[in-house]
């Protein structure tokens, strides 16, 4: 089994926090879809979002409820991605990275600077 680096899976950081929230969502979304990953490592995402939309709570105080969840979401998506396999959560990353360009970026225009001409 090949090792795993800290860089070959944690989500490069491209923008704001909702764009990698997104961009995370994103990445489940494609891996779920995955041949390649195991149907284990699959019950990860579903255990949890059925766990969020469950009235059962670990901790029922009103702010730390909240925290408790957003921290399960997290380690959810976290151990996720690290159970799949490297080189196909790599292999989506960069499919992803491809698409978040913007498109108003046109390689074919040229910086140049414009000078006022007195007659």
């Amino acid at each position: 089994m090949t090792e795993k680096k800290a860089s070959d899976i944690i989500v490069p950081q491209q923008g704001g926090v909702v764009r990698n929230i997104l961009n995370q969502l994103k990445l489940i979304f494609r891996l779920m879809g995955d041949r390649r990953v195991s149907f284990l490592a699959k019950l990860i995402p579903v255990g949890t979002l059925i766990y969020l939309v469950s009235p059962i709570d670990a901790v029922s105080l009103p702010i730390i409820g909240v925290v408790d969840d957003a921290a399960l979401l997290w380690l959810g998506s976290y151990i996720f991605t690290e159970l799949c396999p490297p080189e196909v959560v790599l292999e989506h990353m960069k499919a992803l990275a491809g698409n978040m360009k913007p498109n108003d970026v046109n390689d074919d225009v040229v910086d140049g600077e414009t000078t006022e001409a007195k007659e």
